[in-house]
């Protein structure tokens, strides 16, 4: 049972640190220092993301976001390594998407996930992050398509993530490259490309 507990409590740590949108935090204090109350589910692209703070309350607010959703994928998948080794690392990254994603506290409205998965690569697989960013940014200008470029993104994830768990690859700083590793990769790719399928129709083209 011991062994099974510290796995739970990962988990449970990465969707708890997952499920805090930043958007919403950030959107909250805007109001206060503005006056102005900005429903972000009911505005622009209704995605409670950083593309949508952005447009409705400015760049600074946005680029708060970003951050804020990264820094928090990083924490949460830190935190399940520190509860329960490789193991906890890839099941609280895989929580803290889906917490994004589907926010108890929100009634399960979150947002698309990118950003808070870009941060968990930075525990579970650091030696990808290079060749993401390149990706994104390639994808990007040849399809001018946030979809279309997640979708690439995160195909070729998977894929990276196969390859270094078959051929034992180094991983800079992060994660033991386990069967974890792609089964995480799969797994949160497979929760934002259901958001972006999920979105509606004008927000298809909204990155974040």
């Amino acid at each position: 049972m011991t062994s099974l507990v510290r796995p739970l409590l990962a988990t449970l740590a990465g969707y708890l640190v997952g499920s805090v949108l930043t958007a919403d935090v950030v959107s909250s204090i805007a109001r206060r220092r503005s006056g102005e109350a900005v429903d972000l589910r009911a505005t622009g692209s209704g995605n409670p993301g950083a593309a949508n703070v952005m447009a409705n309350l400015g760049t600074g607010w946005g680029v708060a976001v970003l951050f804020g959703d990264i820094l928090k994928g990083g924490a949460g998948a830190q935190a399940g390594r520190l509860l329960a080794g490789n193991t906890g690392a890839y099941l609280a990254a895989t929580a803290a998407v889906a917490g994004h994603c589907f926010p108890v506290w929100s009634r399960f409205r979150g947002g698309k996930g990118v950003a808070t998965s870009a941060g968990t690569t930075l525990v579970c697989f650091p030696a990808y992050i290079p060749v993401d960013v390149g990706l994104v940014a390639l994808s990007w200008v040849a399809s001018r398509h946030a979809g279309k470029a997640t979708a690439v993104a995160s195909s070729c994830f998977v894929l990276a993530a196969c390859a270094w768990y078959r051929f034992r690859l180094p991983n800079a700083w992060g994660t033991k490259p386990t069967a974890g590793l792609p089964l995480y990769a799969a797994a949160t790719s497979a929760t934002i490309g259901y958001k972006f399928l999920a979105a509606p129709r004008h927000a298809g083209n909204r990155p974040k």
